[in-house]
């Protein structure tokens, strides 16, 4: 039997949590820059401050942009996602420990498909703790998604991808777990089903 799903105000008190967990480190570096900044006369120092702040900016502001298309409204009801925005935000947000391969049709989707689609892509970078390679790859008609993440120690953890699943629990969650449990959601009011196959070196998630 499935389980009931979490009320709509608890879900999205864990997505709003999960946000701030996401920026909190990197709001907290610029902070500590500016402390720097103004307590350091040390041209070094100064300027080692100014990259901490520059670099933790433009981290902050990916998350940001990532989180509004991945979790926001985005629009009215019914609005579209170009995927070349997707793409956009998610190459910000990956950038660093993971490289993004991108292949799909130039097309706009309705928004609750872009969602689960960049919903997926975070949840390939947490299949990849190491870091590595993410191929994101979206058939002609955008009918199947498949995220492929290599790298070492690839893999979701058996926890999340019984989360992923139709019938799995809801009990439980947490601003950590709430990702997977999200792209169910988004995935059962689109009539998509989601997948995950985890290989050596190698985890394949798809919806479709």
């Amino acid at each position: 039997m499935s389980e009931e799903p979490i009320a709509d105000i608890d879900l999205t008190a864990l997505i709003s949590s999960r946000i701030c967990h996401d920026v909190i480190s990197p709001v907290g570096a610029i902070a500590n820059g500016l402390e720097v900044m103004s307590d350091d006369s040390d041209p070094e120092m100064r300027e080692h401050a100014m990259e901490l702040i520059t670099n933790s900016a433009a981290q902050a502001s990916a998350k940001l942009q990532f989180a509004r298309l991945a979790f926001g409204a985005a629009g009215s009801a019914g609005a579209e996602i170009d995927l070349r925005d997707a793409e956009k935000v998610s190459r910000d947000f990956v950038r660093g420990k993971h490289e993004l391969t991108w292949t799909g049709p130039l097309a706009t989707l309705p928004k609750n498909k872009v969602k689960l689609l960049l919903n997926l892509v975070s949840l390939g970078v947490v299949a990849l703790p190491r870091g590595g390679v993410l191929n994101v790859h979206i058939d002609d008609q955008a009918t199947r998604f498949e995220i492929r993440g290599e790298g070492k120690a690839a893999g979701l953890k058996d926890e999340m991808k019984v989360l992923l699943a139709a019938d799995g629990p809801t009990e439980g969650l947490d601003a950590h777990s709430v990702m997977p449990y999200f792209a169910r959601r988004l995935a059962q009011a689109i009539g998509m089903t989601i997948n995950v196959e985890n290989r050596a070196e190698e985890v394949v998630i798809t919806a479709s």
